[in-house]
């Protein structure tokens, strides 16, 4: 079976300018206004600066507490119809942050702020990936690690619920986060 064409940039402003003149059919939305462009950034977060100096020069908390601390893991997780929604699509999730590749520390900070701008910009249900991890028969220390971080004080106001994700967002690698209203 033949794979669709992405529609490269003016393709897509062009779809969505014909979309707008047209009126939706009963029960359904119209597709999504396109994204105002983001401010240019003043300056490039640089992934290979030490980790101890990235976590210190943006003032996160530490995402390292001692594992005695962080031993129960959190039961928040999303309601049953909600996380089969999700499953087949009904619920769409607005959007998602690939951890993969990253250490601990990075992560951890990439992800809170990425929960952050969410809820700031209204989402609801986001996928995190953190990968099953390499070896076979363990899980991945990103995944280990997620649970204990929705725990933590710096994502308990954001984050109201997770579950991992279904096979075809990931499966064992991913998890459903469904954002606080804000």
């Amino acid at each position: 079976m033949k794979r669709r064409r992405l529609l490269n940039e003016e393709d897509r402003r062009l779809w969505l300018a014909v979309a707008r003149t047209t009126a939706p059919m009963p029960g359904r939305a119209l597709p999504p206004e396109e994204p105002a462009p983001l401010p240019a950034m003043a300056h490039a977060l640089d992934l290979s600066t030490t980790t101890s100096r990235l976590v210190s020069d943006a003032g996160a908390p530490a995402p390292a507490e001692p594992r005695e601390r962080l031993s129960k893991v959190p039961q928040d997780r999303l309601d049953r119809p909600v996380r089969r929604k999700l499953g087949k699509g009904r619920i769409e999730i607005e959007d998602r942050i690939d951890l993969h590749g990253k250490t601990e520390a990075v992560a951890h900070y990439a992800l809170l702020n990425f929960l952050r701008s969410a809820r700031q910009a209204g989402l609801r249900h986001v996928l995190v990936i953190t990968g099953r991890g390499a070896s076979l028969g363990s899980t991945g220390v990103l995944r280990r690690a997620f649970p204990h971080w929705i725990a933590t004080e710096a994502f308990r106001g954001l984050v109201s619920g997770f579950d991992v994700a279904e096979r075809t967002h990931g499966g064992e690698g991913a998890f459903y986060v469904r954002l606080r209203k804000g």
